[in-house]
């Protein structure tokens, strides 16, 4: 059995990709084994992730113990069951503003809608993708419907709209969002991966972000921000990181990141969430009996 008696913290926030998710896009056996024992020793595991709640729940599944997701960015907070504790729609009509503001980028536009049906995702047409994105809907190809122009689909509130390509191309949207007019709107998050050439821009309704939503599920929960650990490893966990009275940062972490003074573990090829928990609890082993 693991005690955390040296831990004052009772809630571990970890981000999946680039942080729970090695190189291969696996969770490694230390990662895994770390968090089942910070579970089993009383602290509370959420995962805060940019991807769709159906997108992240086959590696939430692999936990093996009960937990929430924080998924979108911070616009949906759901169970593995399916509860709905909270979720931060963009107004059909903000979005509508949106596309027409970002008219120039409509090719690297992809909506997001809550529904676990054809839909789900809707876009204009893939050519103006890379070829990372483009492996990701293909995965995801039984909730993609290609809808022009994609304000059509807006008859329900989206979640989020989602430009996405190279990072050349994306600071040019960044640069054109900021010249928008649309600041108190909405919020612009990035997630950007530059051995992959790939930067994706996540604009959702104003106010809605990781740390927000953790911020929520922590007050929900009874914990204060330094019973919170937080871990994390690019541009869109910052408000995440922010919040947490315990930041970490992944040894892969952007610069972004590692400016900030915040406490660097080892990176995701080397298991640098399971560092962290292991740290955390102070791997006190109390024997059996």
């Amino acid at each position: 059995m693991v005690t955390s008696s040296k831990s004052a913290i009772r809630l571990l926030a970890t981000d999946i990709d680039g942080t729970l998710l090695n190189p291969q896009f696996q969770i490694s056996e230390r990662d895994l084994s770390a968090l089942r024992r910070a579970h089993a020793s009383g602290i509370e595991i959420v995962l805060v992730t940019g991807r769709r709640h159906t997108f992240a729940l086959p590696i939430a599944r692999q936990l093996g113990f009960d937990l929430w997701l924080i998924s979108s960015n911070g616009a949906v907070t759901r169970s593995l069951s399916g509860e709905t504790f909270h979720r931060d729609l963009m107004p059909a009509e903000t979005c509508r503003r949106l596309c027409a503001a970002m008219q120039e980028f409509r090719g690297n536009t992809v909506l997001t809608f809550d529904k676990e049906t054809k839909g789900a995702l809707v876009l204009e047409h893939m050519d103006e993708l890379g070829a990372s994105i483009r492996r990701w809907l293909e995965k995801n190809v039984q909730y993609i419907d290609f809808v022009i122009p994609i304000e059509r689909a807006l008859v329900t509130d989206p979640i989020q709209s989602m430009f996405c390509g190279s990072i050349a191309r994306m600071n040019q949207a960044l640069e054109a969002l900021n010249n928008s007019g649309m600041q108190g709107m909405v919020t612009i998050l990035r997630t950007e991966y530059p051995q992959r050439d790939l930067l994706m821009i996540d604009v959702l309704d104003a106010g809605c972000s990781k740390g927000h939503a953790l911020e929520r599920w922590a007050a929900h929960r009874g914990y204060r921000r330094e019973q919170v650990m937080a871990v994390g490893d690019n541009h869109n966990d910052v408000e995440m990181l922010e919040f947490a009275g315990h930041p970490v940062i992944m040894g892969n972490a952007c610069e972004e990141l590692r400016a900030r003074g915040w406490r660097v573990t080892g990176g995701n090829d080397a298991c640098g969430l399971a560092e962290a928990i292991e740290i955390m609890l102070g791997e006190t082993v109390v024997p059996a009996g």
